[in-house]
């Protein structure tokens, strides 16, 4: 019979899962890190990372994605990939119910389970999501060459990406609903020297128009007049959400946006259960802070179970 109880499961395979079945692996815990798709999370859709230490030019996030997990197989990483559809943590010992296989138990488990693209939730977004509309720069953009194409959001990841694109699209407008960007400052510079992207402020989509493809953004502006950009594409980059649908979340005490409230060890309120990366609720999200949470969790599960005995 195949395996089904273990000290620690890990849940998700991005920078903290990753990170932390580096850490159990080399520590010869009893682990399991499951994962529904790829390795690697929301980094694969990063076209490039410049402040990830080590890597001094810079690296994709495929290309990290892929050193994270080479490291973690090196110690030998017990990983599955498999659907979690939910759990019960009213026990001591955790139990994780599977779309296609038997459910697993375990003492100790670490929750990486990320958080996904925030939708606009304006008509015509969905009708026409993969025909014009996307979340993925990295992944579509040369999709997009020689055309015009929008990006809506203000922060690191729309400005990052609105960079990215200007090495296919002849133009680029970035969107913003405030005067200012969030993006750090050297993101913007690169932005304003930028000769391919052009800025509209203070400004929100409304709805999103054509056939077979994006055809027309409209906008309203914060004086309320509204107007129609004609574009071939919108890339919308306005923050994430929760992959939280297989949580009991009352239990985890989740926090008004989904994500989960976890002390500065990453423990939740649920003795055993730890959280790490996009999932935790905190303000900064990024690879690097994602990793060492992943890090400090497989330490905390360790002294709790050090504990159990």
């Amino acid at each position: 019979m195949a395996k089904t109880h273990y000290k620690l499961i890990i849940l998700g395979a991005g920078p903290a899962g990753l990170t932390a079945g580096l850490y159990a692996a080399r520590a010869k815990m009893d682990h399991l890190l499951i994962e529904k798709g790829a390795e690697g999370g929301q980094i694969l859709l990063t076209d490039w990372i410049d402040n990830y230490p080590g890597f001094p030019d810079g690296i994709s996030g495929f290309d990290l994605a892929e050193k994270m997990l080479a490291q973690a197989n090196r110690f030998e990483l017990n990983s599955l990939f498999g659907n979690v559809v939910s759990m019960d943590l009213t026990e001591p010992v955790k139990r994780l119910e599977l779309e296609d296989s038997d459910p697993l138990t375990c003492n100790t488990l670490i929750i990486c389970s990320g958080a996904h693209p925030r939708p606009l939730g304006i008509p015509g977004e969905k009708e026409l999501a993969g025909k014009g509309v996307s979340y993925c720069a990295t992944c579509d953009a040369p999709f997009y060459r020689n055309m015009h194409v929008a990006v809506v959001g203000g922060g690191n990841t729309a400005v990052q990406e609105a960079i990215h694109l200007t090495k296919f699209a002849d133009k680029v407008t970035l969107i913003h609903r405030r005067d200012e960007l969030r993006a750090t400052k050297i993101l913007q510079e690169k932005a304003f020297a930028n000769p391919n992207i052009d800025f509209i402020w203070n400004s929100n989509a409304t709805k999103i128009q054509g056939t077979e493809g994006v055809e027309e953004l409209h906008l309203k502006n914060n004086d309320g007049k509204e107007s129609v950009l004609k574009i071939d594409g919108v890339f919308v980059l306005i923050g994430v959400l929760p992959n939280n649908e297989m949580l009991p979340l009352d239990i985890l005490k989740a926090d008004a946006g989904g994500f989960i409230p976890t002390d500065l060890e990453t423990r939740t309120v649920v003795p055993g259960v730890l959280a790490a990366g996009d999932i935790r609720s905190k303000e900064v999200r990024q690879v690097i802070n994602a990793a060492g949470e992943g890090a400090t969790a497989v330490l905390a599960a360790e002294t709790y179970l050090t504990n159990l005995s």
